[in-house]
């Protein structure tokens, strides 16, 4: 029985790159098609992130099809990407990822002046065979992964946002302080947002899920970072909404909003698609 149905689908291209709502999404087994299959290096192939770097929210990645993306700064200047199916391997950080296709000086060069940075954009050729979701965030042998740091999918809904939006301005009161805006959900940067849930927080309890004719399987809760304090808009930083989650959502000194939930099978899915859980 349809709980639920499905509000919005993201993309982010580019890991920790902004992204872009789509009204349906292919879904592979180590994610949506073509979510997170690049990213952002230091020149010592560290991983650079928006919660070193702000700047990166303000670049919007968005796929073009299989062969590119295009980039598109907060200046209004753009760049096409080509996907380097043969580009130089480069060493990373990565996680049970041992390197990533450089994708050239020419992409290189425009992001690092748009960050103020040396950087380097990479692409991972093979999702469905050289990275595999750690046992320690609900992966099971083999199960292979994009560049999110830990599950395939990061799914939301609409009502844990707006219990989490009252308690902000309750707790904010209590205290004496005007409240805040309302947390977008684009904080939380989810791939799939649901809605008509019912109560919230419903889905940390789900253990199986349907989302049109696909089906998922829960990993785990997601552990909120410092990036969710950053307004992707305005990019300024600021308490919210970690030090209410800390409040009201916190486990083993970690505070949690959404789930990670991993393909069972591929199929395609649709904002407006029924979604049922168990």
């Amino acid at each position: 029985m349809a709980i639920a149905s499905l509000a919005a689908i993201n993309i982010f291209a580019v890991k920790s790159l902004g992204g872009v709502p789509t009204s349906e999404a292919d879904v592979e087994p180590w994610g949506l098609r073509h979510d997170r299959r690049w990213l952002v290096l230091n020149h010592d192939g560290t991983v650079l992130t928006a919660r070193a770097e702000r700047r990166m929210l303000g670049v919007t990645a968005t796929p073009v099809d299989d062969a590119a993306i295009e980039l598109t700064a907060r200046d209004g200047s753009t760049l096409c990407v080509a996907t380097p199916t043969t580009g130089e391997l480069v060493s990373t950080t990565v996680s049970r990822l041992a390197s990533v296709r450089a994708a050239g000086v020419r992409a290189d060069d425009w992001l690092s002046n748009q960050l103020g940075r040396p950087v380097r954009l990479c692409w991972l050729d093979d999702p469905g065979g050289r990275r595999t979701i750690s046992q320690d965030h609900g992966g099971r042998p083999g199960e292979p992964l994009n560049l999110s740091d830990a599950g395939p999918l990061l799914l939301t809904s609409s009502a844990s946002l707006a219990q989490l939006n009252d308690w902000m301005t309750v707790d904010a009161r209590a205290r004496g302080e005007e409240p805040c805006a309302p947390m977008a959900m684009a904080r939380f940067r989810p791939t799939v947002v649901i809605d008509g849930s019912g109560a919230a927080f419903v889905e940390d309890d789900w253990r199986q899920l349907q989302i049109g004719g696909v089906e998922f399987r829960f990993a785990e809760r997601c552990d909120r970072c410092v990036l969710t304090t950053i307004d992707p808009h305005t990019l300024e930083m600021g308490k919210e909404p970690l030090r209410t989650l800390a409040r009201h959502r916190q486990w083993d000194h970690k505070t949690f909003f959404g789930i990670r939930v991993i393909p069972v099978r591929t199929g395609t899915i649709r904002v407006g698609d029924a979604v049922s859980a168990t």
